[in-house]
């Protein structure tokens, strides 16, 4: 019963072939826009899409490496390739072989791709270089058989044969000329021994023109420590190398015109800045011989005894205003003298002892009159006070006939306090005596 169950993978293996035996799928020709697309360091897997459906493509590495320009999120493209079947999952799949954008061509696309990118950058916006107006030696790199050398050196022996041209052959056009290009670049720029540079070619297609649109030319150049004169194809044909070059040049033979001057110019303007020189110096030497005619006229040769005359009268003037200054500052400072000595004087610790001396005596002085006040002032209070106390004394009141009781010590106020039998003592003025109660009146018991 078994026998009639198919494993999964034999049933994908199964699909694959009837994929792969299919003559119809093995070359398709698609259009479509791209989605998921995320750049990868080797092989690519996104999706393209319609309006109505979408499938999942692949494009490996061997054959991505070779489009020119980089596929985009929503890029409408024209692809080629085959259909299959992903084992492993049971997923077919479309494998890209060729794409372009659709519209326009990937050479374009790829163009205006870097280009916006090292717009982006300021590689087109940097400051450029200026061409030297009197090279010695010129370096061009182009190709050593086409006729962009030819027209380069008979523009420049015909101009200014006094210039040396060097070539550095390179490729200039398909897949190797792009790094014969940089090398060539990199090469000049380490001999270090040239003025200018001139890169180019004749005209041509875009594939032909295609490896001075390459970042890595774009940037050689950008990088280059001399000046670059970019000249390539037509006036019509505008390359990345162009935007990028210090000057760029219609053709060859302009390119040589920018890189040098015309030597019958060169030498017609020395000989007139060699005249007008002539001229200037003739005019100065005139003016500075009519000056020295006038000079020799002057009193300062012909008596030069006024030379001095008002040296000695400014001296003169100088010498009385010193002496006034002299005497005013004398003054001035004899004044400051006296109001120091007065401060001086003012400040003396002798002054000052009498003044201190004085005030001493005044408050001695002041201090017994104050104390003898306040004696006197303490005298009258004791006084009055001693007699009033005197006037208070008991022995003033038993001096009038008066006595006091004393029972026991403790004086007697009023009869509750004795006893029929009790004894007594009665105190006068001059002693006491004792008695006995026998009768108390005045009070009931």
């Amino acid at each position: 019963m078994s026998d009639r169950y198919l494993t999964v993978s034999l049933l994908n293996k199964y699909i694959k072939r009837k994929f792969t035996a299919d003559p119809y799928l093995g070359k398709i020709y698609l259009s479509g826009e791209i989605s998921n697309f995320r750049l990868r360091a080797r092989h690519q897997y996104f999706s393209l899409k319609d309006e109505n459906a979408k499938i999942d493509v692949v494009m490996f590495a061997s054959d991505f490496n070779k489009i020119k320009f980089v596929p985009e999120e929503g890029m409408k493209v024209l692809v080629s390739g085959y259909v299959d079947v992903y084992e492993a999952s049971g997923r077919y799949q479309f494998y890209i072989k060729t794409m372009e954008p659709d519209g326009v061509g990937a050479l374009y696309q790829a163009y205006e791709q870097l280009k916006r990118k090292l717009e982006q950058e300021g590689l087109f916006s940097a400051p450029k270089k200026v061409i030297p107006q009197f090279p010695q030696r010129i370096a061009v790199i182009t190709s050593p058989s086409g006729a962009v050398i030819k027209d380069i050196i008979t523009t420049t022996r015909r101009r200014y044969p006094i210039a040396q041209i060097v070539l550095f052959p390179a490729e200039v056009q398909g897949e190797r000329a792009a790094d014969s290009l940089v090398a060539r670049l990199k090469e000049v720029n380490l001999r270090g021994d040239f003025d200018t540079i001139i890169i180019g070619r004749g005209g041509g297609s875009i594939e032909d023109l295609w490896p001075f649109n390459e970042e890595k030319v774009a940037r050689a150049i950008f990088a280059s420590a001399i000046p670059v004169i970019s000249s390539v194809g037509h006036q019509t044909d505008t390359t990345i190398a162009d935007l990028v070059a210090d000057r760029r040049a219609a053709t060859p033979t302009a390119a040589a015109e920018l890189a040098t001057p015309v030597l019958e110019e060169v030498l017609i303007q020395i000989a007139r800045n060699q005249q007008t020189l002539f001229n200037i110096i003739h005019m100065v030497l005139q003016q500075h011989l009519r000056n020295w005619q006038k000079i020799q006229q002057s009193y300062i040769f012909k008596q030069p005894g006024r030379l001095y005359d008002s040296y000695l009268q400014k001296v003169d003037y100088l010498d009385n205003s010193l002496k006034q200054n002299f005497k005013h500052c004398l003054a001035q400072r004899k004044t400051e003298l006296i109001s120091l000595l007065g401060r001086i004087q003012v400040a003396s610790p002798q002054q000052q002892l009498e003044l201190v001396t004085n005030k001493y005596n005044n408050l001695v002085t002041n201090l017994g009159a104050e104390m003898n006040g306040y004696l006197k002032q303490r005298q009258d209070q004791l006084q009055q006070a001693v007699t009033s106390l005197d006037m208070l004394s008991p022995l003033k009141v038993l001096g009038r006939g008066y006595t006091y009781v004393k029972k026991d010590d403790q004086v007697i106020k009023t009869v509750s306090q004795l006893n029929v039998g009790e004894e007594l003592s009665l105190h006068f003025q001059d002693g006491a005596a004792d008695v006995e109660v026998r009768k108390i009146k005045g009070a009931e018991k």
